[in-house]
């Protein structure tokens, strides 16, 4: 598979995936998700979902395994969709980038905090 087909086929993955969550999927403990990255497999036959999801830690486990027991679901749905020989399985696991990026960024605010009061006691 060329590495242009993969990555339209990767962006098509998280879009058709995100527009099954927002719409069909009616599942109450599915909080506000986006899906962030698709990884697909080289044979297409896998495919790894990263979702961000709103809230604590008790609401993401709970999103994420709701997501996971669904997936046959929306596996059916892809296959409707997204024409390919083979649905891919698909996995979803938490992505944790955007509360990563959000602790260094208040790092750096604290540290820009410290800078700035040390120059003005200076």
């Amino acid at each position: 598979m060329t590495q242009f087909r993969a990555e339209r086929l990767q962006g098509l993955m998280q879009a058709e995936l995100s527009d099954i969550i927002r719409g069909s999927l009616k599942d109450p403990r599915v909080g506000f998700t986006s899906i962030t990255a698709v990884e697909v497999s080289r044979d297409l036959r896998h495919v790894k979902a990263f979702v961000s999801v709103m809230g604590d830690q008790v609401e993401q486990d709970e999103t994420l395994a709701t997501l996971n027991g669904a997936a046959d679901f929306i596996r059916t749905e892809i296959g409707r969709r997204i024409r390919l020989k083979h649905t891919p399985e698909i996995i979803f696991r938490l992505d944790k980038s955007i509360e990563h990026g959000s602790h260094i960024n208040a790092l750096l605010r604290q540290l820009e905090q410290e800078t700035q009061r040390g120059s003005e006691d200076a």
